[in-house]
Order: C-alpha cells, then sequence, then structure tokens
C-alpha cells in the first residue's frame, strides 16, 4: 500500500529559496511506503502521444472523463513534477498552462528540444492511483538535399549515376528520384550516426538520349518533419547532328531550264560550326553556287540529275540526309488530261447492275403470286338439280351472266 502525506502551502510575498524566488508555493511532506506502490492504467484518465518538431511547442493533455475532485498531476520523464493541478514546481519557464479544470490539465512545452523525448505521466490521484502516458517524440528534419554527379556532361547513349543525401534527420527520411514526369527506381542506404541520427543515401543509374537535355532529374526527401522537400540538377547531354534537307524551290516538278534551291538544316550538341554539300558518285555541278547550308542551281538540265547530300558533323559523329534531283522535260505536267480512277467506276456500275438485278426479282415474285386468279359462274346451280337435264337447263341459265367472268393475265 501506498501512504502519501504532502501538504502545501502558498507564500503570499514569495520566499527565497537559494538564489532563486519560490514560484508561488513550495511542497513538504514525508512519503512512508509500505509494501508495493500499486499503480493503474486508467481508462478514466486518458491522454495522447505528441510528435514535435524540433524548436516547435508540444501541447500535453491529462483529460479525466469522471472526476471526483481528485488531484490531477503531470511528470516529466524523470518522473518530477511539472504541474500539481494549475501549479508548477519545476523551474522550467517553458511550460505553461494552457487550461485547467476538474477534468482537463493541459500544459504546453515551448522550444522543444531532443532531450526532451520521452515519456510524460498524467497521474491522478485516487486510492491506488491512476497514470496515463503521453510519447512525446522530437522530430528532426533533414539538411537541404544534396545531389552528385558523376558527369556533369553526358554523351547520348551513355550510363550515368547520381547520389542524393539527406542528413541529419530523426526519424530516417526517404528518397524518391524522378526524371522529368517519369520515376526512377533507387537503392537507399541508411545510416545511424554517433548522435543519434540518421543519413539517408539514394543512388539512381539511367541511360540517357538526346530527349534528356535539359531535363530535370529531381531528388525528393519525404520526412515527417518537412513537406516537399527536393533538390533538381539539370541533365546537359550531347549528341550527333540531325540532318533535314528542305525544299525551298521549286514546290512541283522538276523541269528544264528552272532553278533548284536547297536548304540543309542541321542541329546537334554542340551545333554543327559547317555542313558540306555533295552529290553521290559525281561531282557536284560546277556552276551550282553553296552558302552555308543553301545549294543553289540555276538552269536544270538532265544531267545534273542524281542524289545530293548535305553532310553535318561535331565532336560525337557524322549525320547527312540526301535529296535525289530529277529534271522532267520543260512541259512536263503541263495540259496533261485529268487521270481516271477506273477502279472507282468499275465499282459505281457493279453496284448500280446489283441494285437492278435485286429490283427484278422482287417485282417477278410480286406477279408470280397474282398470276391465275379466275371468278366463273357456268356451273351455278347445277348442284341443286334434281336430275341432268335440270342441271344442263340450270347451268345453260348461267350463261346470261357472262359479265361476271373475270380473268387475269400476266
Amino acid at each position: 500500500m501506498l501512504n502519501v502525506n504532502v501538504s502545501c502551502r502558498k507564500e503570499i510575498d514569495g520566499k527565497m529559496i537559494g538564489s532563486e524566488k519560490a514560484s508561488l508555493f513550495y511542497v513538504t511532506g514525508k512519503i512512508s511506503i509500505h509494501g508495493p506502490a500499486h499503480l493503474v492504467v486508467s481508462q478514466n484518465l486518458v491522454t495522447d502521444n505528441v510528435a514535435v518538431v524540433e524548436g516547435e511547442t508540444a501541447i500535453i493533455s491529462c483529460r479525466v472523463k469522471n472526476n471526483d475532485d481528485s488531484v490531477i498531476q503531470l511528470l516529466n520523464p524523470n518522473r518530477q513534477t511539472i504541474y500539481f493541478r494549475d501549479m508548477r514546481p519545476l523551474k522550467d519557464a517553458r511550460f505553461q498552462l494552457v487550461n485547467f479544470s476538474e477534468n482537463e490539465l493541459r500544459v504546453s512545452l515551448s522550444n522543444v528540444s531532443l532531450s526532451d523525448e520521452g515519456r510524460y505521466v498524467c497521474q491522478l490521484y485516487t486510492d491506488p492511483p491512476q497514470e496515463a502516458y503521453a510519447d512525446i517524440t522530437v522530430l528532426i528534419p533533414p539538411g537541404n538535399p544534396i545531389i552528385e554527379a558523376r558527369e556533369e556532361v553526358l554523351s547520348e547513349g551513355n550510363k550515368t549515376e547520381m547520389t542524393c543525401s539527406a542528413m541529419s534527420s530523426k526519424p530516417a527520411a526517404t528518397i524518391r528520384w524522378m526524371k522529368g514526369n517519369k520515376e526512377l527506381a533507387g537503392k537507399p542506404r541508411v545510416e545511424l550516426t554517433y548522435d543519434k541520427m540518421y543519413t539517408v543515401t539514394s543512388r539512381v543509374a539511367f541511360t540517357v538520349s538526346k530527349e534528356d537535355d535539359g531535363v530535370p532529374v529531381i531528388c525528393i526527401v519525404d520526412h515527417p518533419a518537412v513537406k516537399d522537400f527536393r533538390a533538381h540538377k539539370y541533365l546537359e547531354v550531347q549528341y550527333k547532328p540531325e540532318v533535314k534537307i528542305v525544299v525551298e524551290f521549286p514546290q512541283g516538278l522538276t523541269r528544264e531550264g528552272e532553278n533548284l534551291e536547297l536548304t540543309c538544316q542541321a542541329k546537334g550538341k554542340p551545333q554543327p560550326q559547317r555542313v558540306n554539300w555533295l552529290k553521290v558518285d559525281d561531282d557536284v555541278p560546277s556552276h551550282a553556287v553553296i552558302t552555308g547550308g543553301d545549294l543553289y542551281i540555276e538552269n536544270l538540265n538532265k544531267s545534273y540529275n542524281g542524289t545530293y547530300r548535305c553532310v553535318a558533323s561535331n565532336p560525337l559523329g557524322e549525320s547527312y540526309d540526301d535529296y535525289v534531283l530529277y529534271v522532267y522535260d520543260s512541259r512536263a505536267g503541263e495540259g496533261a488530261p485529268r487521270t481516271v480512277d477506273h477502279a472507282v467506276i468499275g465499282g459505281v456500275v457493279a453496284v448500280v447492275v446489283f441494285a437492278m438485278l435485286c429490283l427484278l426479282i422482287v417485282l417477278g415474285r410480286y406477279f408470280a403470286r397474282h398470276k391465275g386468279t379466275y371468278f366463273t359462274h357456268e356451273a351455278k346451280g347445277a348442284d341443286d338439280a334434281a336430275d341432268a337435264d335440270t342441271a344442263i337447263i340450270n347451268a345453260e341459265g348461267g350463261h346470261t351472266n357472262s359479265d361476271e367472268k373475270k380473268e387475269y393475265y400476266i
């Protein structure tokens, strides 16, 4: 059984204890313990665990569902009394009373440090005493993430490797990678430092293409103490030229006597400084004019037919594009009869013939059903005659109604 005798006396004018003034009260008493102490983890007394970022403020709340005027107090991890009802015996001004009532003792702890981490005790003086526990976890955010690359300048088709580090955090951070809008899979490594902090390093490897030039690689650090913590590194990828020949003139057939103008467009990294024109398996016409990437030939004739090639190069390689020149007669394409697609005409005719055949079949079946419809009264009255002579006479009488005969012929 635990017997506790405590006496509290308020100081009106204050009392000097050592070199400090007492905080309105001091506690005297004598604690005698007989046998083991019995504490009850109470369902009547409740509190909450707290996670707080280093340097910020934590709130500890001790709540009583049904209070019978018992005393509520709050103890630190060393079981020193922080607040006894609404009085603070502990001389740590970072603890401040937020609310005190019969059902709650709420205390704030400002400028939280790692040394404040631990289990705080809400205690209700009943017989036996009731306790509830609030664990304060101090979160320490990592430092700014740092990206390091194996190469600063990359070549198309090469494989590169990058690392990202998030240092001195608690708990350990997690690292994700993005290349543009695509997520990359990294390989993390977690280290526990001497001061019980965590350093996380993630490594990622991938192959680059020319489309990756200027694309950001992003290291994203996830941690309970920070949001959207990231670092960027933009890729610089070199690649050999891309070459394309554009026909500036003419816009149709190339005819004898006309002029030809071609432009060679070359793009690469680094940018090609110059381009070359040549004719495959032959020489470029002597009077052709080459200015930078432009090729100009006057007064075309069929001797100029052939393949003209534009070649561009940079330190990463060489590329080219071809243009096949065929010079037509000077009157080619003029007054030419309009071509007719015979396949289309044949298809239309076939559809019309098929429709006509279907129509004839439908009409034939219709008239065949009405053929042979015939009405006559020649034998009218023969069935009722008493003898053959009377039947003949009655039958002959039917000839007077010859206008009622109807015949249909198709």
